[in-house]
């Protein structure tokens, strides 16, 4: 799992039929992560621009979307305090 930023949005307008209703969010990791630069996620939970998130990537992120071409998809909001 990765920690990061949601630093953008990305509109769609055709998509794979498993993926239609979904957005997509811009991820940039926290310095502290290794993972590289800016990825795109699925975002089923309603992160919005500026919010720090959690992360599944690979097989993980398809868990309840088998169907779906998905690599990460945002899991959670981290509470920041």
């Amino acid at each position: 799992m990765i920690i990061g930023r949601v630093v953008g949005s990305i509109v769609s307008t055709r998509k794979s039929e498993n993926l239609i209703g979904n957005k997509f969010m811009v991820i940039e990791p926290i310095e502290s992560m290794a993972a590289p630069g800016r990825f795109v996620a699925i975002d089923n939970i309603g992160a919005g621009i500026g919010e720090m998130v959690l992360v599944a990537t690979g097989s993980a992120a398809r868990v309840g979307m088998e169907q779906a071409p998905v690599d990460a998809a945002v899991v959670g909001i981290v509470d920041e305090e």
